[in-house]
């Protein structure tokens, strides 16, 4: 089907024969160069179709291509290209002019989104790549290192042509599938987004860079586009379902989750928002080919946590104690991954690779290895994984994984730093944030040398690995013999994080963002100069603060516009700019009288008007279900939901048709809140027939004339 639609990428469009023609010149190209099987290839460009064409490029002429984001600081991206001593660099425009200086001599320069490519020229048939083999490299991803470099995962074609292989099996792409790519080509899920795309004949939308930082926009990207299938790292996940148009994502069919551990809470919102796509949590570290677990979440999941699933094809999962001997059922044990996906170990690391890369001895293969994870996991007793989480110094936050000895070391080159530890903490949010520790050189100013350390680390570290605290102390803790005692570090309260001089907020609206500022970030004093990411926020609160300033303030303002504002104050003016003064004074709230009809909301209109084209159905329902543990006081329940009953006009309120227009009455106070009681049949499972009952009043229509729309079923 060459006429097929293969990517979408704004309003380009490219069929697959467009897209392997383009791709097979610059793979002739490539050959031409000298390019063959295992050679390195490194590639430096903005999400585009570009991108795309840049990655199969590489794979038809029989190289392996190394992602170099152009997002990262060029010193990072300078280190990968001497790492991985490619000769040819591909780019484009915009992502060759953040190298700064000059580029070796020795490296061959292609732009691809140049005027005249030198590619152009080139012959449009498929290439031959001499030699070319399951056992050569398809790609080198880089990580982050724990010595303070990043270091790359060298994966083969069979691993990477398994995984897909297995996910076909598993989930059934079909040619009318749209697969979201919207993850930076530095992580190998974007692997999976490209090439098992594009070996299926579906279509590719690819997501304008950063736009998938904002939930609203990508929930609208995904409608327009009609996307069915999209990854989410799992903190992004829940910024996503509290998008307003999240629910409105109907073409979804399949969700996949992996990156970091999937909340249980995470789970149950899920089924309430998109109650009809289907959710998967995978697990797998680049060292792995993606992913070598999976499992899918039943409908009525109700677990506390959820488990990372079995192993997928050709694949086996370890769970060995220190000695690396099997843990017994339900014990808990470290994570060693066999079979096809393994990677060859670390490029030009080899003492890293004997150490975590060992001889498989479960395995009839004589040459067979295991990869050491360092993650644990114990054996549920249905067979399936649970996630524990690491047993060293590697975390994982928002889903990127982080060697917290890099960023130490990283600290350690700075000329007024002696000693330096960085951990992960659990925030006032649950949310995990880095807090570095630092011992300084003399007697340094703390404002100024916390500013300078920022400075430093954005330099040469990509922005989820600076820390969001700096805590100065006179000597870092240490054990009665002499190790850092991680545990006796101090909290990271609100005044450590980097900040200006306090000046006090001015005007409503700089005191309005103090405030949100307070709650989402858990500081206690925001000043009108301290900005929002050196307190400790990021990308993902950015979005909530976005939120909540749409229902506080009553306008949007672009994720792009707050990206671009420094400090609180620039905040303010950037929504001055937008947000009329006269909202800030909102009119006093008069309570009507209850002994007449009451004029609907917006919301209550648009309620109104939906259910006149609908008809009665339970597209508006909310359900809420409680399991209570332990001796239940029912009179005492019942006189509780009576009061809150009373309380609130909502609960009790009715739409009728007056003249033409609908009006809200309102249920008695004193009827109380509608109760319904039930046995449990003879014969009857408590669980199942719980279940039931209760997605039968879920999906029960309601008459919004006749009310309620809430009721209690015990």
């Amino acid at each position: 089907s060459p006429d097929a639609l293969a990517i979408i990428y704004g309003e380009e469009r490219l069929s697959y024969a467009e897209l392997n023609a383009r791709a097979n010149r610059l793979a002739h190209w490539l050959i031409r160069q000298g390019v063959q099987p295992d050679e390195r290839v490194a590639i430096c460009v903005e999400r585009s179709t570009h991108m795309v064409v840049g990655l199969l490029g590489i794979l038809k002429a029989g190289g392996a291509y190394v992602p170099v984001d152009p997002a990262y600081p060029e010193e990072r991206r300078r280190y990968m290209l001497k790492d991985a001593a490619p000769r040819i660099l591909l780019t484009d425009a915009s992502s060759r002019r953040t190298w700064g200086g000059t580029l070796p001599d020795e490296l061959t320069v292609l732009e691809l989104d140049a005027e005249q490519p030198a590619w152009a020229a080139q012959a449009e048939h498929n290439p031959v790549a001499h030699g070319l083999t399951s056992s050569h490299l398809a790609y080198v991803i880089y990580t982050s290192g724990s010595t303070g470099l990043p270091k790359g995962v060298p994966n083969e074609h069979r691993a990477l042509a398994n995984r897909l292989q297995w996910m076909q099996d598993a989930y059934s792409l079909q040619a009318h599938d749209v697969v979201a790519q919207k993850t930076p080509f530095s992580f190998d899920v974007s692997v999976w987004e490209f090439f098992w795309t594009l070996q299926r004949g579906a279509t590719l939308a690819v997501m304008a860079p950063g736009a998938h930082r904002d939930a609203d926009q990508l929930a609208r990207w995904i409608i327009e586009q009609g996307v069915t299938t999209i990854h989410f790292v799992p903190s992004m996940l829940g910024s996503f379902l509290e998008a307003h148009e999240a629910r409105h994502c109907t073409t979804l069919t399949r969700v996949i989750c992996s990156g970091e551990a999937l909340p249980a809470a995470m789970v149950r919102r899920f089924a309430q928002i998109l109650p009809t796509v289907a959710l998967h949590n995978l697990y797998g570290p680049t060292e792995a080919a993606i992913d070598v677990t999976a499992w899918t979440c039943p409908y009525h999941f109700d677990d506390e946590q959820v488990p990372i699933g079995r192993p997928i094809a050709n694949t086996q999962i370890y769970l060995l104690d220190p000695y690396q001997q099997p843990v017994p059922l339900g014990s808990p044990g470290e994570i060693h991954i066999g079979g096809a996906g393994v990677a060859r170990g670390y490029l030009n690391r080899p003492e890293l690779t004997d150490e975590r890369f060992l001889p498989d001895p479960f395995s009839r293969k004589a040459d067979a290895r295991m990869y050491r994870t360092g993650d644990l996991a114990k054996y549920l007793p249905n067979g399936n994984i649970l996630y524990l989480g690491r047993n060293d110094h590697q975390v994982k936050i928002r889903g990127f994984r982080i060697e917290l000895g890099e960023i130490d070391a990283r600290l350690g080159q700075h000329p007024g730093v002696r000693e330096a530890v960085v951990v992960a903490r659990d925030d006032h949010a649950g949310e995990k944030r880095l807090v570095a520790y630092v011992v300084s050189h003399g007697h340094a100013i703390a404002d100024d040398l916390v500013a300078t350390l920022r400075a430093h680390l954005s330099e040469r570290l990509p922005d989820y690995m600076v820390p969001s605290a700096f805590v100065l102390l006179d000597a870092l803790p240490l054990t009665p013999n002499g190790k850092l005692d991680r545990k006796a570090l101090p909290a990271a309260g609100g005044e450590v994080y980097a900040r200006q001089a306090y000046a006090a907020p001015q005007g409503a609206i700089e005191q309005t963002l103090a405030q949100l500022w307070q709650e989402l970030l858990g500081v206690e004093h925001v000043g009108r100069q301290d900005n929002f990411f050196a307190l400790g926020g990021h990308s993902l609160l950015a979005v909530r603060l976005l939120s909540r300033l749409r229902s506080v303030l009553r306008m949007d303002l672009p994720l792009s516009r707050f990206f671009a504002t420094r400090t609180l104050a620039d905040l303010a003016d950037a929504i001055a700019e937008q947000l009329p003064i006269a909202k800030l004074a909102m009119p006093a709230i008069m309570r009507l009288s209850r002994e007449r009809s009451l004029p609907p909301s917006f919301a209550q209109q648009r309620l109104w008007f939906l259910a006149q084209l609908e008809g009665v159905s339970a597209t508006y329902h909310m359900p809420l279900t409680l399991r209570l543990h332990g001796t239940l006081d029912v009179q005492a329940l019942r006189r509780s939901l009576d009061a809150i009953w009373s309380r609130h006009d909502s609960l009790r309120s009715t739409f009728l048709l007056a003249e033409g227009s609908p009006i809200v009455g309102l249920l008695q106070a004193e009827s109380g809140m509608p109760w319904q009681e039930e046995e449990l049949p003879d014969g009857a499972q408590p669980v199942s027939y719980v279940r039931q009952r209760a997605s039968e009043e879920i999906h029960r229509a309601f008459d919004l004339e006749q009310g309620p729309l809430i009721r209690t079923r015990l």
